[in-house]
């Protein structure tokens, strides 16, 4: 591996493997079949980008958006590396190109789609062409079981029968058990050797918060944020627009993404998104596999995610360049009455259904849970850990209460009320408000009426949402909502079972902009002032050769340029991200930058 160690500092200007990567370019380099599950973030694609670079072959990679293709491309030619892609999106003469160096044998890396892959013909006409591998991105696609199935990848199969049964590497972040075996099964003849790394992702920090006016809630967290890369999921298109404007008119820069816009606006927001500095893009979760911008510093979820795979992909878009990153994650019963209806209504096996139905309910459980967050992420992959000490519980932002008298009131007023009122109604009744729904059913006759006073009618409806997660409510009906009492919540009403509920300690909303990390926290006044010219002219060579910023140098590299403040290119070597292609293209004009700034 000395040679995969000199390769990977003379091309890609990093002085170590990450945790994994070397073991599995080993592995690689020795043809050998590989399934390898590592976090996002933890540098999968050196794992077939490297092997290709050594030993001079071509290596196929299928990855499902053409978007990630182009970028990998562009990024690897910024390294010097001859890469390309054949998609439907391709100038012809782009096309007519990428055959040529196919052809005469000077291409390393070719990215395709699984659906170009299964065209007839091509797959054979690149095993002519000398094919050598094949890299399977995303590979949790290919399983039924997976969060985000694609049939078109259970082609890859004869796809890969056709290529000549070439070694293998499957490449994903997200992978159970289950979902792991059937990756093996669809695409491998024999067990392929496992890499299976630890799926902690140390500098994001995960917070949750029950919806509260959850427009402002967004607002005030992205407020210190500004000038900062982050993006915002929501569970529809017109919630992406309608948030969108409301950030702008706040003084961000703001962009919708959703499937509904025209593919030259999505792909302009996106390409903004990847070129410059602080765009807040607030989008579906159409945006975002794939994308390999390393400096997002936060995601936020405006609705709840649908389950804990597709939770844990899209936070991990946070903080590739492994600098601090944070998340917030807002929930309410109605996302968890919506995800049980939306799964109710699909068309899918009833293993499939009982499957949708578990990760729904682990995605609850981690929005409600009371431990370290880290803790319960981790444990849902199979995956111990100690308390990681920053995440909004370990900050002591709730604890856990014996909540049973608090439940049998409201579960009280569900029986009494004729289960088929919603959470603001029943925490009327408990706090005695006479409002004219309450007066109009006569609902303050009730024995329960006024009988919790002595909290808030959003401290009581943080108790219903609570009960419905656990299951001792469930939705009356899906048309006009309301709660129904189940058998486990008459078991609770009765006093046979009590319960245990999260209390929320009331913080002040944090307003502060966070530091990029603690290699920023090294750099003095100037160096802080010398990072920011640093990134202005880095955004300026992105905008004249048409690249994402990071493509130039990501903010990990600048920060380690402002600290030791390079004289000459030796010096510049010992940048961290700075390689040879990058030094001889780039080198000198951050030079001359570093000189020019005062104090330097």
């Amino acid at each position: 591996m000395k040679r995969a160690a000199a390769t990977l500092k003379s091309v890609f200007g990093y002085d170590a493997f990450r945790p994994g990567q070397a073991e599995i370019i080993e592995a690689v380099l020795a043809g050998r079949d590989v399934l390898a599950v590592m976090p996002t973030g933890s540098g999968k694609s050196l794992c077939y980008q490297l092997p290709a670079i050594l030993d001079g072959g071509l290596t196929v990679v299928v990855s499902p958006l053409i978007a990630l293709m182009r970028d990998q491309v562009g990024q690897m030619a910024s390294l010097g590396v001859e890469a390309a892609t054949l998609n439907s999106h391709n100038d012809p003469r782009d096309t007519d190109a990428a055959w040529d160096r196919l052809e005469n044998g000077t291409l390393r890396l070719l990215f395709v789609s699984p659906e170009r892959l299964a065209i007839g013909g091509f797959a054979e006409r690149l095993a002519r062409a000398g094919a050598r591998r094949l890299a399977i991105d995303e590979a949790h696609c290919v399983s039924q079981w997976g969060h985000d199935f694609r049939p078109e990848y259970r082609t890859l199969a004869a796809a890969k029968k056709a290529l000549g049964r070439l070694p293998t590497l499957a490449l994903t972040a997200t992978a159970d058990d289950a979902t792991r075996a059937d990756i093996a099964a669809q695409l491998f003849d024999k067990p392929p050797l496992s890499f299976l790394h630890s799926f902690d992702r140390p500098n994001i920090d995960l917070r949750f918060a029950a919806k509260d006016r959850p427009r402002e809630q967004i607002a005030d967290f992205i407020a210190g944020r500004k000038g900062q890369s982050g993006i915002v999921y929501t569970a529809s298109r017109a919630k992406a627009e309608s948030l969108a404007a409301s950030f702008a008119k706040q003084g961000h820069r703001a962009l919708p993404y959703h499937a509904g816009l025209d593919q030259s606006v999505r792909s302009e927001n996106q390409d903004a998104f990847l070129t410059e500095d602080g765009i807040v893009m607030v989008a579906t979760v159409a945006f975002g596999m794939g994308i390999n911008k390393p400096d997002v510093r936060y995601v936020v979820h405006a609705d709840m995610p649908g389950g804990i795979e597709a939770y844990y992909q899209e936070i991990g878009r946070a903080g590739r360049d492994g600098l601090p990153a944070e998340t917030l994650t807002l929930y309410g019963a109605e996302d968890m009455a919506l995800r049980r209806r939306q799964i109710a209504e699909k068309e899918i096996s009833p293993e499939q259904r009982r499957i949708e139905m578990k990760r729904l309910s682990s995605m609850i459980d981690l929005c409600e849970s009371a431990l370290c967050r880290r803790q319960a992420l981790l444990s849902y992959f199979g995956e111990a850990s100690e308390r990681c000490g920053h995440c909004d519980l370990c900050r002591g932002e709730a604890t856990n209460y014996d909540a049973t008298i608090d439940a049998q009131k409201v579960l009280s007023a569900v029986v009494r009320t004729g289960e088929r009122f919603g959470a603001a109604h029943l925490a009327d009744v408990l706090t005695g408000e006479a409002t004219d729904a309450i007066r109009r059913h006569g609902h303050d006759s009730l024995k329960t009426f006024g009988v919790g006073k002595e909290k808030s009618k959003r401290a009581w409806q943080t108790v219903v949402r609570q009960l419905y997660a656990s299951g001792a409510l469930a939705e009356t009906s899906a048309e006009h909502g309301g709660f129904r009492i189940t058998e486990s919540g008459v078991a609770i009403l009765k006093g046979s079972e009590k319960v245990s509920l999260r209390l929320v300690v009331e913080t002040a909303r944090r307003q502060s902009r966070r530091e990029r990390g603690a290699a920023m926290a090294e750099l003095d006044a100037a160096g802080n002032a010398l990072f920011e010219h640093l990134r202005a002219l880095r955004l300026e060579i992105a905008r004249k050769e048409g690249i994402a910023a990071y493509m130039v140098f990501a903010d990990r590299t600048l920060i380690d340029m402002a600290r030791l403040r390079p004289r000459n290119a030796d010096d510049m070597k010992l940048v961290h991200g700075v390689g040879e292609a990058k030094l001889a293209r780039y080198g000198s004009q951050f030079l001359k930058a570093v000189a020019a700034f005062p104090g330097a």
